[in-house]
């Protein structure tokens, strides 16, 4: 068989033909995006490098009136001749029933400031105003002593004696009698039978007779003596009863202004004073101060500064109020001689607030056109 004839290669895949070129971006529209980028740059470096002109500040810094002075910081509070504002604490414990006077009120000595529940002290104290009024009626009785009627009573049972003794004696006389006649005519068990009831008659007549003497003679003076002691002091139980109870009404002990009322209707009041859940603190329940026409001061010095500290009534200050634009002149009061630890701060750079201070009390008249509030922080320059 002949060989078929010879047939031509063809390749499988057939080579791809080449794809067009991109064409390239031109030489112009590069140095625009490139000018673009630049023209940005330069504003955004404009706009970060404008000066700020700067804002004003919030309130005048206060200023050294002195050439030399002493700076320290103060808290205004009530002028008193002694010690701080005047907190009110009650003596006693329980809920607010009433509250009679509000915050910046003016008050007088002895006016009602609020009221604590004393249900419990007020059944308590009652009770013993009823005991120490039975121990007064039973002292009366025993000093009262002795009354008509039981010597009355007496004095007949002692007629009722006597009248047994008659009959008895007579009886008895009448057995001995008739002993005597004729022996037997009474058993021996009859004779004596009729002397000792005539006997016991004669005893019955002498204890009627004492009895009687004894009630004319009215209480014993021990017995009236111990019933005295015990009136009186069941009378001082039911005064100190009275005074508790007074204590849960508590009143202003001075002239003053209700500068806080720290004590709602309802809420619980103690010795400590009234839980303030805010602070969780126990605060005074009401806090007064003087209505007077001025304030004071309280100053607190470093002990660094202490020894530039001037002496006595040679000491001038001033106040300079924060926010405003004014100051007070500051008479000098008196010195606190005992150093604390520091408190209050100044906020200035130099402070350090791991020192003591020197609490200086100074005092200055209102103005009745600036008000300024007890608690009010201030800035005191001391001349030195």
């Amino acid at each position: 068989m002949a060989d078929p004839s010879p047939t031509p290669d063809v390749p499988v895949n057939p080579p791809e033909a080449p794809l067009p070129a991109k064409p390239a971006l031109p030489g112009r529209m590069l140095m625009l995006v490139a000018l673009a980028g630049v023209i940005f740059a330069v504003i955004i470096a404009i706009i970060l490098n404008r000066p700020v002109k700067p804002q004003p500040p919030a309130f005048q810094p206060s200023a050294n009136p002195y050439p030399h002075a002493i700076f320290a910081n103060g808290i205004i509070e009530s002028d008193q001749t002694s010690g701080e504002n005047l907190n009110v604490f009650p003596e006693v414990s329980g809920p607010v029933v009433a509250t009679y006077v509000t915050e910046g009120q003016t008050v007088h000595a002895g006016q009602p400031l609020f009221a604590i529940d004393n249900s419990v002290q007020l059944a308590t104290t009652r009770q013993e105003g009823l005991q120490a009024k039975a121990a007064l009626a039973l002292l009366n009785e025993l000093k009262a002593e002795p009354r008509r009627e039981t010597l009355a009573v007496v004095a007949s049972q002692l007629g009722q004696a006597q009248a047994t003794l008659q009959t008895l004696a007579r009886t008895r006389d009448k057995v001995i009698r008739s002993a005597a006649l004729d022996p037997r005519s009474v058993s021996k068990e009859a004779l004596d039978s009729a002397i000792d009831a005539a006997s016991a008659a004669q005893a019955g007549v002498v204890v009627a007779q004492r009895q009687l003497s004894l009630t004319r003679a009215g209480a014993w003076i021990y017995d009236v003596q111990n019933q005295a002691a015990q009136y009186d002091a069941l009378s001082h139980t039911y005064a100190a009863g009275q005074a508790l109870l007074g204590k849960y009404l508590v009143k202003a002990p001075s002239d003053g202004v209700v500068m806080a009322l720290n004590i709602p209707k309802g809420g619980y009041v103690s010795s400590l004073g009234a839980f303030d859940s805010y602070t969780e603190m126990n605060l005074p329940a009401v806090v007064l101060g003087p209505n007077a026409g001025t304030l004071a001061v309280r100053v607190y010095v470093d002990e660094i500064l202490l020894a530039g500290l001037p002496h006595g009534a040679t000491i001038q200050a001033q106040m300079s109020i924060r926010g405003a634009n004014r100051q007070f002149a500051l008479q000098f009061v008196r010195i606190q001689p005992y150093v604390t630890p520091k408190i209050e701060l100044s906020n200035e750079r130099q402070e350090q607030v791991d020192l003591r201070v020197l609490p200086v009390i100074f005092h200055f008249r209102t103005d009745p056109a600036f008000k300024l509030y007890p608690g009010e922080e201030v800035d005191v320059y001391i001349r030195q």
